[in-house]
């Protein structure tokens, strides 16, 4: 008996969602017309990669944030309506967001 079948026991009149996935949905983020600026900078020695030009609700710019950190498996930050990804993750960055219908452009190197 796995799992499911005792939450099933112990709830019976419970409906099992279709969206089992904690990261918000990307349908919910508004898209714009301009692109999003990706760049590459180093910190105090270290790789970070720079989001910035979203101009969105900030709500959905954090969600977007949480998002590609739980994708990429990396730290980072949201100060000053940028993302900060700590890392060169410029390519990786770029191909999800364009999966998601945003428009991206490289800035440095």
């Amino acid at each position: 008996m796995d799992l499911k079948d005792q939450l099933k026991n112990l709830f019976p009149d419970h409906v099992e969602s279709e969206d089992t996935n904690n990261i918000p949905n990307s349908s919910n983020v508004w898209l714009q017309d301009e692109p999003i600026i990706c760049k590459y900078e180093k910190r105090k020695g270290k790789p970070t990669t720079i989001l910035e030009g979203y101009n969105g609700a900030t709500e959905d710019f954090k969600a977007l944030a949480k998002e590609l950190k739980t994708k990429l498996s990396v730290g980072g930050s949201f100060k000053d309506e940028k993302i900060i990804i700590q890392g060169d993750y410029r390519d990786q960055i770029m191909t999800i967001l364009k999966e998601k219908g945003f428009n991206v452009k490289r800035v440095g190197g």
